[in-house]
């Protein structure tokens, strides 16, 4: 008996296919495995919202700040954008603060 015997048939095996059914409860349960317990400084608070322009343009939603902290956790814990928001949205929580996080398509 051959090593592989099924080996000319393989190409005809079906390989199973998994779709996504519900896209937001997906790509909450992706932001969910972000979830662990740091604390941020107060003066991060402060300085989560971007100040306003006084040029022409869009308005800034973010601060510099806000960004690059997220980003900075991402690339310490090794996370995935959905991830890092689910990450940050933990730590607003547990802090009590009403801070809005960057989706993970802004980072």
């Amino acid at each position: 008996m051959p090593h592989k015997f099924s080996d000319a048939y393989r190409d005809k095996i079906e390989k199973t296919r998994y779709r996504v059914a519900n896209v937001a409860e997906y790509n909450e349960s992706l932001r969910q495995r972000g979830d662990l317990t740091v604390w941020v400084s107060d003066d991060v608070a402060v300085k989560w919202s971007s100040p306003r322009r006084k040029t022409r343009g869009g308005q800034a939603f973010y601060s510099d700040l806000a960004i690059e902290i997220c980003l900075t956790l991402r690339v310490v814990f090794r996370l995935a954008l959905r991830q890092t928001q689910g990450f940050m949205r933990s730590i607003a929580k547990l802090m009590g603060l009403d801070l809005v996080v960057p989706d993970y398509s802004t980072l």
